[in-house]
């Protein structure tokens, strides 16, 4: 069980009593948006200006993870390292101590240092090279020896004192993390999470938070950023940095979540999944001051990385900047969450595991927890799941999305355009699908002023999107209903196969059927009818009437839950989108996936089984033809 509202808000409680020190490489991030038209030619040099139409400036490196704690709003905050006698150290201290940190163990290094800042010339909206300072700084002896006793002094009273390395190069005297050691060595009571990206060999007894590849190369691999490890080698990985350094170790996954060991073993928490379009730039910063935080106020390992992970969700939601992540944004996220579960046997069917030889995949880990013959209602999603009246809604909603976002460029957008605008359409359908229509045409809206191609008095409402996608998904469906009207095609020929066969088997059996569609209510009535099985559910049939604070999904399995009463196992969800499997997870349902090759009607579609695992599905069936098996799995 994740941690909830309550717990999360007993942890940002105590975080408002914590000490943090921190030291790191501070920096400076600066944005100069270059004016196209240029500035004067030099007199001097015969060679024509660049022009910056303006600038701004925000905090990066071990700054931004400063600002993030600040955000979690702990009792003190001190940093200590160095900036340069300059105009961008000055802002970036100044900056800091609007933040009510204190910045007093600062040291200004006045000749070989200038402070790091990293400036992005931006031209037209494309970043150009970008321009850094500091890049061959020399941190002196003194400086280092400073920093030191900083760090000496300031631990006496600090509940955590997290250590960032980031830029290459910024340690210049191997006596300094010598130093570090002996400081750490002699305050073994102190809890010290380095996170470097260039010395982490060096330290020894602290708890070190790490990616996967850094995490493999503390293993002795050679391995590089294109690397990819499966799950096994990550437990492994971390089971080892432990046992060197006998405190907690945390391995940040991406979008595979954080997995962390300690004293206890491993703890896992899956990755976050959204809808909208992210950036991940300062993840690893929200990440590590979450994790120092809670590890401040003796959180438990496993609480803590679950905290991390919710901060680290809110800020890779802030695009094209190095985002904070405050207690109202984490807690509106551990309010709902929607984790990616299982994402290595997602994306690899090889690890597949399946019941007796049969086609019915096993992705619970523990088939055991599953009290057989419990189930007493099952819900059912319709298009893709029992009918395919819709099949190819996709390759209507496609086309329909891409127009909306380009308009007039529809037909001379370069191929560079067009294929992002392509290739996020597709993303967002494929994890959208299974909500209502019209949160769905919510997400276009954001899509066309995430694009910004059309002009603000140009962009429709999301009953307007919706109309014009109806009219032409309700032209194909309305074609295939008069055939079966006329009997020149039967009710096989737009049913999964097995579907309506299973359902009489279910309804005998005396368990209550829900049908839950993101289709228009009056549509999802009239197909099933058209089908022929509408009478089949006695506990009635859901679909979206226009207004999503009164119908989700969510909100129906919710309902079922309350209203009789139910533990988990006596609910089970069938369905082909991510949304039914996620909030069927949530309740502690059982979620079977069906995961069918809409056009043939049966077998495996390799697609949709990737997101349904990661949505949450406890087992994954291309169809009903091995209806017997799943009978014998769920109630026999």
């Amino acid at each position: 069980m994740n941690i909830g509202i309550k717990e999360t808000e007993k942890i940002l409680e105590k975080i408002k009593d914590a000490k943090i020190l921190l030291y790191g490489d501070f920096c400076l991030d600066a944005y100069w948006v270059l004016d196209p038209r240029g500035s004067e030619v030099s007199v001097e040099t015969g060679l024509k200006a660049l022009a910056a139409g303006n600038q701004r400036y925000s905090l990066g490196g071990a700054s931004n993870v400063a600002a993030n704690i600040a955000a979690l709003n702990p009792k003190i905050i001190k940093i200590t390292g160095v900036a340069g006698n300059d105009i961008f150290g000055r802002e970036m201290i100044s900056k800091l101590e609007k933040l009510n940190i204190d910045t007093s163990s600062m040291v200004i290094q006045k000749e070989d240092f200038e402070t790091y800042v990293f400036c992005k010339l931006i031209l037209e909206g494309n970043e150009q090279p970008r321009i850094d300072f500091g890049t061959y700084n020399k941190r002196s002896k003194q400086t280092d020896q400073m920093i030191l006793d900083h760090i000496r002094r300031e631990s006496n009273e600090a509940d955590i004192i997290i250590l960032n390395q980031q830029v290459p190069g910024s340690i210049t005297n191997k006596e300094f993390i010598d130093g570090l050691n002996q400081i750490i060595k002699e305050r073994q009571d102190k809890i010290f999470i380095v996170d470097s990206r260039h010395y982490s060999s060096e330290f020894m007894y602290v708890s070190l938070k790490t990616n996967e590849v850094e995490a493999a190369v503390l293993n002795g691999i050679n391995a590089s950023f294109d690397d990819i490890f499966n799950i096994k080698d990550v437990k492994m990985f971390a089971q080892e940095i432990f046992n060197k350094h006998k405190r907690p170790c945390f391995i940040s996954r991406g979008k595979h979540g954080i997995l962390a060991c300690d004293e206890k073993g491993i703890h896992e928490i899956g990755g976050l999944q959204f809808l909208k379009k992210l950036d991940t730039v300062g993840a690893g910063d929200t990440v590590l001051s979450a994790l120092g935080c809670a590890l401040a106020v003796k959180i438990g390992v496993q609480d803590a990385i679950e905290f991390a992970n919710y901060a680290a969700g809110v800020t890779v939601q802030k695009l094209y900047q190095t985002g904070t992540a405050s207690a109202e944004e984490i807690l509106n996220i551990c309010a709902d969450p929607n984790f990616i579960y299982q994402p290595e046997l997602a994306e690899d069917i090889r690890s597949a595991v399946y019941w007796k030889d049969s086609e019915v995949e096993l992705c619970c880990k523990d088939l055991h927890s599953f009290e057989k013959g419990k189930i007493k209602h099952a819900v059912f999603d319709h298009d893709g799941t029992i009918s395919v009246l819709r099949e190819g809604w996709e390759l209507v909603m496609e086309p329909m999305m891409i127009k909306a976002i380009l308009g007039d460029m529809y037909k001379n957008a370069d191929d560079y355009i067009y294929n992002r605008v392509v290739n996020r359409v597709r993303d967002y359908i494929d994890k959208s699908t299974g909500i209502q229509t019209i949160q769905q045409m919510e997400g276009l809206i954001e899509l066309i002023e995430e694009f910004n191609f059309i002009p603000k008095d140009k962009i429709l409402d999301k009953f307007g999107y919706k109309e014009i996608y109806n009219d032409a998904l309700m032209e194909m469906v309305k074609k295939r209903v008069d055939k079966l009207k006329k009997k020149e095609l039967n009710v096989s020929d737009f049913e999964i196969k097995g579907a309506v066969e299973f359902l009489n088997y279910l309804r005998n059996k005396g368990i209550i059927l829900y049908l839950a569609s993101g289709t228009d209510n009056d549509d999802v009535i009239a197909e099933a009818n058209a089908m022929g099985y509408a009478g089949l559910f006695n506990g009635g049939i859901y679909g979206a009437i226009g207004d999503n604070k009164k119908y989700t999904k969510k909100m129906v399995m919710q309902r079922i839950i309350s209203d009789n009463n139910l533990s988990g196992n006596e609910l089970v969800t069938f369905g082909d989108g991510p949304v039914e499997m996620r909030e069927c997870r949530k309740v502690g349902g059982i979620a079977v996936g069906i995961a069918s090759d809409e056009i043939r009607r049966h077998g495996l579609c390799i697609e949709k089984r990737t997101r349904l695992i990661k949505a949450g599905a406890n087992f994954i069936i291309p169809d009903y033809s091995q209806r017997h098996i799943l009978q014998e799995i769920l109630f026999d």
